[in-house]
């Protein structure tokens, strides 16, 4: 698989070995042009980091479901998803298949209670939830998301190169990046299970980057240009890194956001801790073009984008748009 998914080395990057950004971002222009997901080795996270996250996640889901319900998720996207929460609509490839089989919570950046977006109430900048029976459980997923925000800013100078722009070019739009750490558990779909129904049915992600952690349990594959749908296990040691809709739109197209899919069938209980990496709140984001011409597509700024996104996708956020207007009316 890693001769089809390239892999890039930040080791040297990181040493400061002069013309590593240059290689890198060569590296990384022929991965969005071609497959849409790229390898990260030597990227800083340590392995025992990821082995605590993905326990953490494991630990929340293994909670009786009324302690889950009891941070149930919220027009911010930010807490617990119930099995079967979501359908694939507005990203979805192909036909739309059944709800998602699959639970998950959500965190976002913490903001203390006196931030000036909580107190307005603004819309994906709410406070987190956190479970109240499980110790350690908050400063874990701090810590993952501290470190996972860290290597994505660091991934940014390399992204600048590509697309052939100065390697401090989206400093400015990442002052304060949103992101959203999703921990899932896919629990085992039986053989009988019908076709159409996924762990995450094929999508594209919404994100700038998302940032995905080895899984020890298979289940994610993606679909290559050809229509070959491949599974995607990383190298020992290395992340996998794709670009979403966002990364694509901001590109003007010239980025891939590669389709990808989770079917379990290892007959084993499967948990994932991607990450999900997004541009400041009030950052706009307008067409990078080659040639610094108009693009295609008019500047957007993550909240225009995502409000839609989660109202079409999430159950809940359905459900609320129609009490309003209900309410309204």
């Amino acid at each position: 698989m890693t001769d089809t998914i390239p892999v890039l080395d930040l080791g040297p990057l990181r040493a400061g070995v002069p013309g590593a950004l240059d290689r890198l971002g060569a590296e990384l222009r022929r991965a969005f042009t071609e497959v849409g997901f790229y390898f990260v080795r030597n990227h800083g996270i340590g392995q025992p980091l990821l082995d605590e996250t993905f326990e953490a996640a494991e630990r929340f889901h293994a909670q009786p479901l009324d302690a889950k319900l009891a941070m149930r998720i919220n027009e911010h996207n930010i807490g617990y998803m119930p099995l079967r929460g979501a359908t694939t609509r507005v990203n979805a490839v192909g036909d739309v298949a059944l709800p998602n089989a699959n639970e998950a919570v959500f965190f976002k950046r913490e903001l203390p209670a006196d931030h000036p977006d909580v107190l307005a109430n603004v819309r994906f900048r709410g406070r987190n939830q956190w479970p109240a029976g499980l110790p350690g459980f908050r400063e874990q997923v701090l810590r993952a998301m501290d470190a996972f925000e860290g290597l994505a800013l660091s991934l940014l100078p390399i992204y600048a190169r590509a697309l052939d722009k100065p390697a401090d070019f989206f400093a400015p739009f990442f002052t304060e990046p949103m992101y959203t750490l999703r921990m899932s558990h896919y629990p085992q779909q039986e053989p009988t299970a019908p076709e159409n129904e996924f762990g995450i049915a094929p999508h594209l992600d919404t994100s700038f980057m998302t940032i995905l952690a080895q899984n020890r349990i298979p289940g994610l594959s993606l679909r290559l240009s050809t229509g070959e749908w491949v599974d995607a296990p990383a190298p020992e040691g290395a992340l996998l890194i794709n670009g979403g809709m966002m990364l694509r739109r901001w590109t003007d197209n010239r980025f891939m956001a590669t389709p990808h899919r989770v079917i379990n069938r290892s007959g084993k209980e499967r948990y994932a801790i991607p990450f999900f990496f997004d541009a400041s709140y009030r950052a706009v984001m307008a067409p990078i073009t080659a040639d610094g011409s108009p693009g295609r597509m008019e500047p957007i700024t993550y909240p225009d984008f995502m409000t839609g996104y989660q109202r079409s996708n999430f159950h809940h956020a359905a459900e609320k748009e129609e009490k309003i207007e209900l309410q309204g009316a």
